[in-house]
């Protein structure tokens, strides 16, 4: 598994639910502590930019590839 990231239908106690991905929105399971790391922070500030408050998949919508958010999600998880 990735550092900070699971692919799984439930979410579970310490994660939250994004959607990523260009065509195809792919629901991912992030660890809550990479809400405080800035890079995490600008990609919800172009997911606000982009969507507002309005997420139609039902879970936070992020503006990138899967592949990008994968490659973030694991950097941040490392650090």
């Amino acid at each position: 598994m990735e550092a900070g990231l699971q692919h799984m239908p439930d979410i579970s106690k310490g994660y939250f639910a994004i959607y990523a991905g260009e065509q195809e929105k792919k629901r991912q399971a992030v660890l809550v502590s990479l809400l405080s790391q800035p890079m995490f922070q600008e990609l919800l500030h172009e997911a606000e930019e982009e969507f507002g408050y309005s997420h139609p998949m039902g879970g936070l919508t992020i503006p990138c590839s899967e592949d990008v958010f994968a490659d973030l999600a694991y950097r941040l998880g490392a650090l």
